[in-house]
């Protein structure tokens, strides 16, 4: 018989539910570095992901009564740590640029042996874009949302996120062909 993997921590999150805080340290421990690590992908400082990730637990454990299972926990969790940092990001105002104008024209080739990068690259190239470039990228290649979603997730339509995300892609590529 095969687990439904919604399910996992269940017994956990409904003794959280049912107030046993040991249970909540015991959630907490499971998922703070996963949701760290989100925060830091969007926030890029450590002291606005600590932030965000302990206001995320905090808001989670409030409102356990409207977790349903139809997601994991985890799920669950860093959509709150997303939106959390996509509104602290909002709140310094960092701009997403509507693009609709404009239109790009990428090619679906394959990359060949020479456009292989190391990830290190990447990673320090993702950390050096601008705000709204690094927030497009992360929604949509790290956290795997498609453009959908990130319209939703972001306020915007899905031909700007669509854009944005090939700007900051072609902005991604320029940075790391510079390191």
């Amino acid at each position: 018989m095969e687990t439904d993997i919604r399910f996992t921590h269940k017994s956990i999150v409904e003794q959280c539910k049912a107030g046993n805080t040991s249970s909540q340290y015991e959630l907490y421990s499971y998922y703070v570095d996963a949701m760290y690590n989100v925060g830091m992908r969007f926030l890029g400082n450590t002291e606005d992901a600590e932030d965000i990730v302990q206001d995320s637990f905090v808001d989670a454990f409030k409102n356990l009564e409207n977790f349903k299972y139809e997601s994991t926990f985890g799920a669950w969790l860093k959509r709150i740590v997303i939106n959390k940092s996509i509104n602290h990001l909002k709140a310094k105002r960092v701009p997403v640029i509507p693009m609709d104008a404009h239109e790009l024209c990428l090619t679906d080739e394959e990359p060949s042996e020479a456009d292989t990068t190391d990830i290190g690259k990447v990673k320090k190239g993702i950390d050096l874009l601008p705000d709204g470039y690094r927030e497009i990228i992360n929604l949509y290649l790290i956290e795997g949302y498609d453009h959908v979603e990130i319209g939703e997730i972001l306020g915007i339509s899905t031909s700007t996120s669509k854009s944005q995300y090939h700007r900051a892609k072609k902005k991604l590529l320029d940075i790391i062909n510079e390191l």
